[in-house]
C-alpha cells in the first residue's frame, strides 16, 4: 500500500487524506529516505534556498495564562528572554541595517501580544522605509483590521500567524489564555487583505498525525497561503511542559517532506533553533527552502531562539546549504 502512495506522491498526484496520515505513519529507513527524496525532487524544480533572520520586538506579552510552552515571554524560563525588553526604533534600524549588509535578503519581526499590531507597525515603518529587506510580521493574534492594513501599506511581504494545532481541545490546553477562532480570523483578515500569510505547525506537543493532516488541510481555504512554518516542539526549562519529551527530528523531517508532496510551491520554513543549527542539513534534503533564526557575525544583540536558545550561525548555514548544492538567495 505504502508504495502505491509513495508513487503517487511522486508523480505529484493529489492524495486523500487517509494516504497522508499512511505516509506519516512510515517509520521504516528505507521508505523514509524514499519519502524524503519525493520532496527534495519536488523542491528542486527551484533549487533556491531563502533565508531569513529575526527581530524580536518585545517579550512583554499579556497573555494570560501564559501558554504552557513559552519559553520567550518575561518571567517563563531562565533559558529564554527572562528579563521583559522592548527594542526602541534605533535597535530595530541597528540590527535591520546589520542582516541586510550581511546579504541575508529577509527578516522577521516577532513580539509579545497587547499592543493591537503597534508594536508591528512601528517596526514596518523602520524595516521597509529604511532598509531594502523583505519583511515578515510574526505577533500571532495580535492584530487587527486596522493594523493589518497599515502593514500592508508600508509594504510588508508576509503577515505570519501560527495556529500551531487546529485541535481545539488540544489548543486551549496548550495556550490556555489564546482562542483558535481570534488566531483563524487574524489568517482571515490577512488573506482578505491580499497580503502573504504565513501559518504554521507546533508539533510533537500532543497532536496525532490525523490532527496533523486535517491542520494542513485546512490552511488550503487562505488563498494568500504563501508559506508553512515546520517548528518541532523543545522544552524551555520552567515552564508546565518542561518535562514533555521534544519533538524527535525523524517526525519534523516527515512533516517537513508530507508538506511539501501537499503544497509543491509553498515556502517551507523551518526555524534553526527548533530543528537545531547542526540539522538544518537534513531539513534541507526533506523538502525545506526556507531556514530561519539565521544570524550574521555582527549582529549587535543577544539573540534567544523561540523553541530552543541556540540560533543558524549565517556562515555555518550558507556552507550546509553549498554542499547540498542549493543556492542561496
Amino acid at each position: 500500500m505504502i508504495e502505491k502512495i509513495l508513487k503517487k506522491a511522486e508523480n505529484e498526484d493529489n492524495l486523500e487524506k487517509e494516504e497522508l496520515i499512511e505516509l506519516f505513519k512510515i517509520n521504516d529507513e528505507e521508505n523514509l529516505k524514499k519519502l524524503f527524496a519525493i520532496a527534495a525532487n519536488i523542491r528542486d524544480k527551484n533549487k533556491s534556498i531563502k533565508l531569513t533572520s529575526t527581530i524580536h520586538l518585545t517579550n512583554k506579552c499579556q497573555v494570560q495564562p501564559r501558554c504552557k510552552y513559552c519559553g520567550f515571554a518575561t518571567k517563563t524560563s531562565q533559558d529564554g528572554y527572562y528579563d521583559s525588553f522592548y527594542k526602541s526604533g534605533e535597535d530595530i534600524y541597528k540590527i535591520a541595517k546589520c542582516v541586510e549588509d550581511s546579504g541575508i535578503p529577509r527578516i522577521s519581526c516577532s513580539g509579545g501580544h497587547g499592543y493591537k499590531g503597534k508594536q508591528a507597525v512601528d517596526a514596518a515603518k523602520i524595516v521597509k522605509g529604511k532598509t531594502s529587506l523583505e519583511l515578515l510580521v510574526n505577533v500571532g493574534a495580535d492584530l487587527t483590521k486596522e493594523a493589518i492594513g497599515e502593514l500592508k501599506k508600508c509594504g510588508t511581504d508576509t503577515i505570519c500567524c501560527n495556529l500551531e494545532t487546529t485541535n481545539e481541545e488540544l489548543f486551549n490546553y496548550l495556550k490556555p489564555g489564546e482562542n483558535l477562532s481570534d488566531r483563524i480570523n487574524v489568517c482571515k483578515m490577512v488573506s482578505e487583505a491580499g497580503i502573504g500569510l504565513s501559518s504554521g505547525l507546533l508539533i510533537g506537543v500532543g497532536e496525532s498525525y490525523e490532527d496533523r493532516v486535517s491542520h494542513l488541510l485546512f490552511l488550503s481555504q487562505f488563498e494568500s497561503l504563501e508559506e508553512i512554518p515546520i517548528m518541532g516542539f523543545n522544552p524551555y526549562s520552567g515552564t508546565p511542559m518542561e518535562n514533555h519529551p521534544p519533538c524527535s527530528m525523524e517526525e519534523q523531517l516527515k512533516t517537513v517532506a508530507i508538506v511539501r508532496i501537499m503544497y509543491p510551491n509553498i515556502r517551507i520554513t523551518v526555524p534553526t533553533p527548533t530543528i537545531g543549527p547542526k540539522n538544518v542539513e537534513y531539513s534541507l534534503t526533506a523538502g525545506a527552502n526556507n531556514l530561519a533564526t539565521v544570524i550574521p557575525e555582527n549582529y549587535p544583540l543577544s539573540v534567544k531562539g523561540v523553541g530552543s536558545p541556540d540560533y543558524g550561525n549565517l556562515h555555518d548555514v550558507v556552507s550546509v546549504i553549498e554542499d547540498l548544492g542549493l543556492e542561496v538567495q
